[in-house]
């Protein structure tokens, strides 16, 4: 699976962004994907991620983020609403067999985009 992250920008605080996913493969709906981010000078942190037919959000998204995905299209999608200057990181989507590891974790994930920067301006 080969996965290519767009969509990202600047945008002002309260703005919003819907970032997109392209995923290559014919497998590409038996795959959990998730989104992950990376902010200046931090560590790659959880986003949000399918566990099975579940959504997990971290809580500092929770509300303002929504995933979702066509299969039909393989693209999966991050909705981001009220945008704020700490969301701006580095946005990557990642995409994980199924049962394999935590939803959470990075290294549960085999194929990663090459992320997508969003900038949010006060």
């Amino acid at each position: 699976v080969q996965l290519q992250a767009f969509g990202g920008g600047l945008v002002q605080a309260r703005g919003y962004l819907r970032l997109s996913c392209a995923a290559s493969g014919r497998t590409f709906s038996s795959y959990r994907m998730g989104w992950f981010r990376q902010a200046p000078g931090k560590e790659r942190e959880f986003v949000t991620a399918w566990n099975g037919d579940r959504i997990y959000y971290a809580d500092s998204v929770k509300g303002r983020f929504t995933i979702s995905r066509d299969n039909s299209k393989n693209l999966e999608y991050l909705q981001m609403n009220s945008l704020k200057p700490e969301d701006t990181a580095v946005y990557y989507c990642a995409a994980r067999r199924p049962y394999s590891g935590n939803y959470y974790e990075g290294y549960s994930y085999d194929y990663w985009g090459q992320g997508t920067h969003v900038t949010v301006s006060a």
